[in-house]
């Protein structure tokens, strides 16, 4: 199935969840070993994030952050194509944007952070850009979409255009692992 084809069916966005998120509690596994992801989903100020790795080697700890946001939903996959899996949570602010909070198995031994930048430092990505973005995970990469705005902030409406942009992991410059954008389009919104 062409992978453009497909990213316009299945998204995650704020509009589905809306603002009311109740407590969240998966499970994700690829094969034997995954995550569990708990979230109380309380306050949009302030959550306990609780991230177990099921799977790993014993000595893999269970990790516990403070988040702004509510939990909107999780997938899983193997964005560094190095065998083990890794996790991707949406993370819903008290505005209903949707962030990426992300991690990678090493080695099943351990979880680091896939750092996920910011679209306001891409002048070209952000051009237009106000929030709204739906994302989906699709054979390890992470696409992206959102409405485009015209740049006079007095006009409330989007344009009749979307820009998708598509995301993949690679290893950052300090040896972290980052999402990079390899590919972006504008096209038609559909009605």
């Amino acid at each position: 199935m062409n992978k453009c084809l497909f990213f316009g069916l299945v998204f995650l966005s704020a509009q589905v969840f809306g603002q009311k998120l109740i407590k969240y509690d998966s499970t994700l596994k690829i094969g034997k070993a995954g995550f569990r992801i708990m979230c109380l989903n309380k306050s949009a100020d302030e959550n306990s994030l609780s991230i177990k790795p099921i799977g790993f080697k014993s000595d893999a700890k269970e990790v516990h952050l403070v988040l702004k946001g509510k939990v909107a939903s999780s997938e899983i996959d193997d964005l560094n194509n190095d065998g083990f899996p890794d996790l991707v949570i949406y993370i819903m602010d008290n505005t209903g944007k949707i962030n990426v909070f992300s991690v990678s198995s090493k080695n099943n031994e351990r979880l680091e952070l896939i750092y996920f930048p910011d679209i306001t430092n891409d002048m070209q990505l952000s051009k237009g850009y106000r929030g709204n973005d739906e994302f989906k995970l699709v054979e390890g990469i992470l696409f992206r979409k959102f409405p485009i705005y015209e740049l006079d902030t007095n006009i409330k409406t989007p344009t009749n255009k979307i820009r998708q942009i598509m995301y993949r992991v690679v290893p950052g410059d300090e040896g972290y692992l980052k999402f990079k954008s390899f590919k972006n389009f504008d096209m038609a919104a559909q009605p």
